[in-house]
């Protein structure tokens, strides 16, 4: 076979391995998540005729700030990454790109992302942005080898995005944007502790202070993940009271947190590395129906 025949081949595998890299580097599923919410924020706090380049300025910015956070979040751990079964094919751990190569896309990325939003959306949506990559990279990330309050502290950068949404739409920060805030942040309690329980040796491993790793029985993890799953049921009825939705969303929500609330109990009474993925899987089924609501029976 000759050589021309090979290259073009060769050259496509290339380019879908380096396609295929960046949508890891950037955590493409979980920015598909932050365009969700921040969707949903500027959905809530939008009135009138649509503007569709403000969206579309803030989804873009949104979603370039978040490739570029999680892309620094990823060179920063590259190492500990390693170290972990989970995280082992990433594509630094990998050797499949080079650490500067990484570096530079995210600062790019977060460069450009919080530029775009500040020029062409508003400042405080910009500087919420740049809050957001701050938090996640700057202070989120090493903190997991630090302290237990990381779990804390990294659900902060991940309630921002329908905040974000909010202010992109009003030019401020208001009580429904709250509002949003606290629903995603206590939403990642139960989903993050769910993945910690499940991940817990690997986790120990590599070195990070996770609640999991000193709760061999699993009653510390499982009894907060109920707790926040309670607290999140109660936040999550606040925008039907405070006049946000209709009642239909006020019903929704009621009925989404208690299978939640069910499911957080369920990994209380049995502890197993079962329960805890049944509590994953129903948070990931949990959020987007909920937001749905909320949009489909805004006010």
């Amino acid at each position: 076979m000759s050589a021309d025949s090979t290259t073009p081949a060769t050259n496509e595998a290339k380019q879908a391995t380096i396609l295929s890299d960046l949508g890891e580097l950037s955590k493409a599923r979980l920015s598909l998540l932050v365009l969700l919410t921040t969707l949903v924020g500027f959905m809530l706090g939008w009135h009138g005729p649509m503007d569709y380049i403000l969206l579309g300025a803030t989804l873009i910015g949104t979603a370039l700030s978040a490739a570029g956070a999680s892309a620094l979040n990823q060179w920063l751990e590259r190492d500990l990454d390693a170290l972990m079964p989970r995280t082992l094919d990433r594509p630094l751990p990998a050797r499949r790109m080079h650490p500067s190569d990484a570096l530079l896309f995210g600062l790019l990325c977060s460069g450009s992302g919080v530029a775009l939003l500040a020029l062409m959306v508003n400042p405080i949506t910009a500087f919420l942005s740049f809050l957001t990559i701050l938090i996640y990279a700057a202070l989120y990330t090493p903190l997991k080898r630090v302290s237990e309050l990381n779990t804390l502290l990294g659900a902060v950068p991940g309630a921002l995005p329908p905040l974000l949404g909010w202010t992109a739409a009003t030019g401020h920060t208001g009580l429904g944007g709250w509002l949003l805030f606290l629903i995603l942040w206590f939403w990642q309690m139960p989903h993050f502790l769910a993945i910690a329980w499940l991940y817990r040796d690997q986790y120990a491993a590599a070195g990070f202070r996770m609640l999991s790793t000193r709760d061999p029985e699993g009653w510390a993890t499982s009894w907060q993940s109920l707790i926040y799953a309670a607290a999140l049921l109660a936040v999550s009825l606040l925008p039907g009271l405070f006049g946000y939705a209709s009642p239909w969303y006020f019903f929704a929500a009621l009925a989404l947190g208690a299978a939640m609330l069910f499911m957080a109990g369920d990994f209380v009474r049995t502890r197993t590395a079962s329960s805890a993925k049944r509590l994953f899987f129903a948070s990931i089924i949990y959020l987007p129906l909920l937001l749905g609501a909320l949009v489909a029976f805004r006010l």
